[in-house]
């Protein structure tokens, strides 16, 4: 014993000592990257001075300004050989939270590594190298590549009148913008942009949340099916087609219980952080299924990090409401709901608890169940005692997954095993075992009106009908693109829906018949784009899939799972292809109609930001973390594709782009802050702001750009913004922000911090937002919270 002590320990140094290495290597390669990138960074400001004093055009004082003498097009050869003997990709800024570097939590641990050793640069180290270099050259330069203080106040947005530029700061970076000639006479920063006449309202969430949630599918006497998603309440009357949304929460909501009234439920939310910093308590609401109003709200203050279960009492009128938390301990307590006042509490269990329920015909008694454990609970007074379920000589499963009663009373388990076990009423012991009811796991039991009862499988997908004496009647199976079963409800007589791990709802009835109701994304979600003529839109996400959906119908026209992890998607201008762009440097077109593959190339070996058409389709621009854009010739209708020239000059990532609406140029952004404009048919550098700030933009996607910027709130960031979309009438801007909400505002945005209306319902940050080609609805993605969103604009 002692031997082992003494080599954990020894094991636990060398560790240690292993990642302060790693550590210190990391900073090192941090530090080269870092002058590597100062370095070319210079020298592209060399190439543009020695380019300025070889133009014709000496006198310009501004150094924005000059227009790009045609024996200029490229740096001098001195300082192109100089940049050519450079790394191809520049360090990517670590201004950018890991959330948008890091493909997902699942990456391996290497990837991980290597891309925080790529990426992540502390704002003050870089400050200090580049301060002095930039110091002289922020007061020329029109880009944002310069550095100033990484931590300081937000500094106020400047208007140059003679110059006819704005300037506004994020994380103290100066960001300028070049204003359009016919707006410079009349341009104040003082101006107030009105608030939009129009107002968004939440018609439609797809998706449910069944990966990582359990028993959160019930049918009410109103034909609704209850459930959630993101930081909604989703009631949806499968025969009028019709959701209804409860939106009293501010994070993603974990559980769901409903009252034996039918009418009033109960649902519990984990912590979330406000855009002001603050933690958002994690608590349970109360509220009533008819009106949507909040009857009580509890727990406020009490529970940690999350409300992972909920349930109502059944045998006193539903008084008490039980709840357990994400606790280290899993606290498990009692309330008063209707007081709002807490009756007990204890300690669960250190292992993870997947259900807490109020027997049906004991107000007393309470079952929790979880990992290698069942635990029947007595409340007596204020205090909550345990007797532990005892497995005996049977098989203790790893997890006991769910539970359920029987008519008589008796507790039903299903568990990771597979197997079912009958808890006789009263007791603490197995009295009867159905072994290897299915292959794996047993996510969901649920006892029929007529005693009958139904499994869900997990690895077996199966759903399993059983009689009064467990003997199996029926079995149907489920598909394995709609996934493992997560949670069963009894539907109308004969009828079930049935919740999956893919976050599909199918309706399902014995002896065969599955149809789905709602389907969703099940990982980060980011590639979103609308068809230029239909109600139409289509998404893909890290989940390796894309779906082409329906607006009216709001279920799939069809799905397509694709080998890499989806980032961005873009229709082309006729409607004919999409192109879809993924985590890998890879990116595919597929035909529309039939979702075959069109066409494949690569691009790098990074995040594919970005892929957009040209207006008139000649022309796909394809963005990338790699800091390069790779602009496609596009023949035969969106068929046929040849690399006709590479946008090089960004500093990092590129983020967000937009084509002039004649096709010639396109505007882009960067990790960095930075504002680059290039020629749409070479990918050629434009400098020449007289031209540029002048032109009319297809689109407007960038963030950052004259008539966008004032959907920047004061301090922010710079990646508080995920995207923003212009309506096509040109009247709205909507934008998503990381803390859940997406607003609108009046276009065009060129104010500072302008007035918008602002609307929750995700969760997590919202990735990004499109109007449809009429402008009747607007869409939104989340990301963590995989959800789309459609709103009515009205």
């Amino acid at each position: 014993m002692a031997d082992d002590t003494v080599s954990a320990s020894s094991n636990m140094d060398m560790e240690d000592r292993v990642s302060h290495l790693e550590q210190r290597l990391q900073l090192q390669e941090d530090e080269i990257q870092l002058l590597k990138a100062a370095l070319a960074d210079a020298l592209r400001r060399l190439g543009y001075c020695e380019e300025q004093s070889q133009g014709t055009h000496a006198g310009g004082g501004h150094a924005g300004r000059r227009p790009l003498a045609p024996a200029a097009s490229a740096p001098p050869t001195k300082v192109r050989q100089l940049l050519q003997a450079l790394p191809s990709r520049p360090l990517s800024n670590g201004y950018v939270q890991q959330k948008r570097l890091l493909s997902s939590p699942s990456s391996p641990k290497k990837e991980v590594l290597q891309s925080i050793k790529r990426k992540s640069m502390s704002t003050e180290r870089l400050t200090l190298i580049r301060r002095e270099m930039a110091a002289e050259s922020r007061s020329r330069t029109t880009s944002s590549s310069s550095s100033s203080g990484g931590k300081s106040k937000s500094k106020e947005c400047t208007y140059n009148a003679e110059d006819g530029y704005v300037r506004m700061f994020l994380r103290g970076r100066p960001v300028t913008m070049h204003i359009p000639d016919q707006q410079r006479e009349s341009y104040s920063l003082d101006q107030k942009v009105a608030l939009p006449d129009k107002k968004l309202k939440l018609q439609w969430v797809y998706g449910y949340r069944g990966r990582d949630c359990r028993s959160n599918l019930y049918l009410l006497p109103t034909g609704e099916i209850v459930y959630f998603n993101a930081s909604v309440v989703v009631l949806y009357n499968t025969e009028e087609q019709q959701q209804r949304h409860y939106l009293g929460h501010n994070d993603d909501v974990k559980c769901l219980s409903v009252h034996p009234d039918m009418v009033t439920i109960a649902t519990g939310q984990m912590a979330g952080n406000s855009k002001d910093g603050k933690l958002l308590a994690p608590h349970v609401r109360i509220w009533d299924s008819v009106s949507l109003n909040t009857l009580h709200v509890i727990g406020m203050g009490v529970f940690d990090r999350a409300v992972t279960c909920v349930s109502f009492s059944k045998s006193n009128g539903g008084s008490f409401l039980c709840a357990v938390d994400d606790a280290n301990d899993h606290i498990l307590s009692v309330w008063n709901w209707q007081k709002e006042k807490q009756l007990a509490e204890v300690k669960c269990s250190n292992d993870s608890v997947l259900a807490a329920v109020f027997h049906p015909m004991d107000t007393n008694l309470i079952v929790t169940c979880g990992k290698s454990h069942i635990n029947f609970w007595t409340m007596e007074g204020n205090t909550l005692s345990k007797r532990q379920g005892l497995f005996e000589k049977h098989e203790k499963p790893k997890y006991v997954l769910c539970v359920a009663f029987a008519e008589n009373g008796d507790a039903i388990t299903g568990d990771s095993s597979g197997n079912i076990y009958i808890w006789a009423k009263g007791g603490h012991r197995i009295s009867q075992v159905v072994s290897g009811a299915h292959e794996g796991g047993i996510f969901s039991v649920c006892v029929l009106k007529d005693g009958t009862m139904v499994s869900g499988g997990g690895k077996d997908r199966k759903v399993v009908l059983w009689d009064h004496n467990y003997r199996k009647q029926a079995e149907m199976e489920v598909g394995e693109s709609l996934g493992p079963v997560r949670a069963l409800a009894e539907g109308k007589p004969g009828e079930l829906f049935i919740g999956t791990t893919k976050n599909a709802i199918i309706r399902g009835a014995f002896p065969d018949t599955l149809t789905p109701i709602v389907q969703g994304h099940t990982d980060e979600l980011w590639g979103l784009d609308v068809h230029p003529s239909m109600e139409q839109f289509v998404t893909c996400s890290q989940d390796k899939q894309v779906h082409l959906w329906d607006t009216n119908t709001h279920q799939p026209l069809w799905s397509k799972t694709i080998e890499d992890q989806g980032r961005s998607a873009g229709f082309h201008p006729s409607g004919a292809v999409l192109a879809v762009g993924t985590m890998t440097g890879r990116w595919l077109v597929l035909d529309t109609d039939t979702r075959d593959l069109v066409s494949m190339h690569t691009d790098g070996n990074e995040i594919i930001s970005n892929v957009k058409y040209s207006p008139d389709g000649n022309f796909l621009a394809v963005a990338s973390h790699d800091n390069f854009v790779y602009i496609y010739a596009v023949s035969e209708n969106g068929k046929k594709y040849s690399r006709v020239g590479k946008c090089t000059g960004h500093s990092s990532f590129v983020t967000h782009l937009d084509w002039s609406k004649d096709s010639q140029y396109l505007v882009t952004n960067s990790g960095d802050y930075e504002i680059l404009f290039w020629e749409g048919s070479s990918g050629k550098h434009m400098t020449n702001t007289d031209t540029m700030r002048n032109l009319e933009w297809a689109t407007s996607t960038c963030t950052l750009s004259f008539n966008t910027f004032g959907i920047w709130p004061d301090g922010a960031d710079g990646t508080d913004i995920n995207a923003v979309c212009r309506s096509h009438d040109g009247s709205l801007l909507a934008s998503a922000d990381d803390f859940g909400k997406v607003h609108l505002f009046s276009f065009p945005c060129s104010q500072p911090r302008a007035q918008s209306h602002e609307y929750g319902g995700h969760s997590s940050h919202v990735t990004n937002v499109a109007f449809l080609h009429d402008d009747s609805h607007l869409i939104s993605t989340g990301g963590k919270d995989t959800s789309i969103l459609q709103w009515v604009v009205a």
